[in-house]
């Protein structure tokens, strides 16, 4: 195994942590609280928690989507590259 390929294992296992594990943590957290104090402070906890758990969950969800349109527009790119040189669309016969 290179170094180059622990850095690879490390920075999916970075993402794995971020994009799932920490919005489940803090969700189960905020369930946590809510069970031990069930009063105020239990619900105002709840709601801090989950809160933030759904708020990371979101902001990777809408990182993804930003990611996707990149690649889009890389393919969208190549695409009007091939038109220019070659007069047609890549996928036309």
């Amino acid at each position: 195994m290179t170094p180059a390929d622990d850095d690879a294992a490390s920075s999916w296992g970075d993402v794995i942590w971020v994009r799932y594990v920490l919005p489940a943590v803090l969700c189960v957290a905020g369930v946590v609280l809510l069970v031990a104090f069930p009063g105020s402070i239990g619900v105002e906890g709840f709601a801090m928690c989950v809160g933030a758990g759904l708020s990371v969950l979101l902001l990777n969800v809408l990182f993804r989507a930003g990611a996707t349109g990149d690649e889009e527009r890389a393919r969208e790119d190549e695409a009007r590259e091939y038109f220019a040189r070659h007069g047609r669309w890549p996928d036309e016969s």
